[in-house]
């Protein structure tokens, strides 16, 4: 096999900041690193620089001086590749962190590409497949309670929790094996209460991972929100609200938002992608009208959506329909303006949503009302954020597929079909669960998972 080349990359954001770290990953990168940096003490070299230690000193370019700043040094395989590492930081600037990164090429290093450190780490075995989805999860987490749920998945709960049920179902597939291509050798049968206890507990555990997704899901990116109602009900003093400044016109004239707002906001933790939508009802206006066929279009895609009415008045035709477009989705009715004497009938709302709650927006009341009935709604109140959880569509299908060939296991063993059968469905649970670990992942499997990744991580 070719030996790998060294990498280079910026490995902080493009643009101006206090420094700029350009990181040298390979078998050459303190070779590389010597022609671009010079330590300030001419008695230290790089190339004898041990690991875990820093040097100050100057960084050249085309024979000229670019700029001072320290080099990081890591040695294989305690580094974050498995390989000897360099992390030189220059001052923040576009201009300086490029021309340093031109000078390593020069001096034979190749440009990395999207997620390549990371891959190198888990092709070396310095983390498992499961935990460099994580890696991209903490970077791109929307909120504090998704960052910490990553945090964990980068720790290695998942990968240790899957490989608990791979060893459970590995002995039962040996087992298994014996006992059906080897019957002259009086291999013992399984106990059935036994198998089935086994097969039961992963069958669970698999189970509670797949359900759980949705929730990890919200926490880690967010979810599109559409607040919908009739006009005048205050869903853009709701928006504005949950902003904390004016993001939307708010009048008494009916038909003002006519266009969908949007405005991302943080709600208990939870990324909410707002969209305030133009008020639902008839109109001749082919503006206001455009508006209101885009509301509808939210109310449609909306992965959450907040349904507002008025307290203060009696229950509108178009508020029934709008009760009855939310049966079965992710909603939460807020029943506005409180704070008015209340002639709202809440039983049109029955069978429409999840949670109901009086607020009055105009004045800040309900928000604490309203945190709790999202988290509830969206599954995420009693999640526990340091238990093992899935972090990609990768993860999901292939739990998914293994979820599925236990409960053909078990399928099979209560229905008698012999251990012939429960055998192959055991195999084929452990096959998905090694792909989800990605203990048997094929080279596309890997390129799929690292090309999602930024350059320099």
């Amino acid at each position: 096999m070719a030996q790998p080349s060294t990498i280079v990359a910026q490995a902080t954001p493009p643009g101006a900041g206090g420094i700029a770290v350009v990181r040298l990953s390979g078998p050459g990168a303190y070779s590389v690193a010597a022609r671009v940096f010079f330590p300030q003490d001419p008695a230290k070299k790089v190339e004898n620089a041990r690991g875990y230690t820093a040097l100050f000193g100057h960084f050249q370019a085309r024979g000229c001086t670019l700029d001072e700043g320290v080099a990081l040094f890591f040695r294989a395989p305690r580094s974050y590749t498995g390989e000897d590492v360099v992390e030189l930081s220059c001052h923040g600037g576009q201009v300086i962190a490029q021309t340093l990164i031109e000078a390593c090429i020069a001096a034979g290093a190749a440009p990395a590409g999207p997620g390549e450190y990371t891959k190198r780490a888990f092709l070396n075995g310095r983390i498992s497949l499961t935990q460099a989805e994580a890696v991209m999860d903490v970077i791109s987490a929307a909120g504090r309670q998704g960052a910490a749920l990553a945090e964990h998945a980068l720790g290695g709960a998942l990968a240790k929790q899957i490989g608990g049920y791979r060893q459970t179902l590995l002995a039962l597939a040996g087992h298994l094996a014996a006992w059906v291509d080897f019957p002259e050798e009086d291999v013992p049968a399984l106990e059935p209460a036994a198998l089935q206890k086994a097969l039961g507990e992963v069958l669970a555990g698999v189970s509670a991972l797949v359900e759980s997704y949705g929730a990890g899901a919200v926490l880690r990116q967010g979810v599109d929100t559409a607040i919908v109602g009739s006009p005048n009900v205050g869903k853009s003093t709701l928006l504005n609200l949950l902003a904390g400044f004016d993001r939307a016109i708010v009048t008494p004239v009916a038909g003002t938002t006519r266009d969908v707002v949007e405005q991302a906001v943080m709600l208990g933790g939870v990324r909410l992608n707002l969209f305030d939508t133009a008020g639902l009802r008839e109109t001749g206006d082919l503006v206001e009208a455009e508006g209101i066929r885009r509301s509808r279009e939210k109310l449609a895609q909306a992965g959450l959506v907040l349904a507002v009415f008025d307290g203060s008045s009696p229950a509108l035709p178009a508020d029934r329909e709008l009760a009855r477009a939310c049966a079965g989705r992710r909603a939460v009715a807020l029943i506005n303006k409180n704070d008015l004497p209340q002639r709202f009938d809440e039983a049109v709302l029955q069978g429409g949503f999840s949670a109901v709650v009086r607020m009055a927006a105009g004045r800040g009341g309900g928000l604490a009302q309203l945190e709790a009935a999202v988290a509830r709604v969206l599954g995420v109140a009693e999640l526990d954020l340091a238990a093992p959880c899935l972090v990609s569509q990768r993860q999901l299908a292939a739990a998914v597929e293994a979820r599925a060939a236990l409960a053909d296991a078990l399928e099979a063993l209560a229905g008698g079909f012999g251990l012939d059968a429960v055998s192959v469905c055991v195999d084929d649970a452990l096959a998905a669960l090694c792909r989800l670990s990605g203990e048997d992942a094929a080279a596309s499997v890997v390129e799929e998972v690292f090309s999602k990744f930024c350059v320099g991580k």
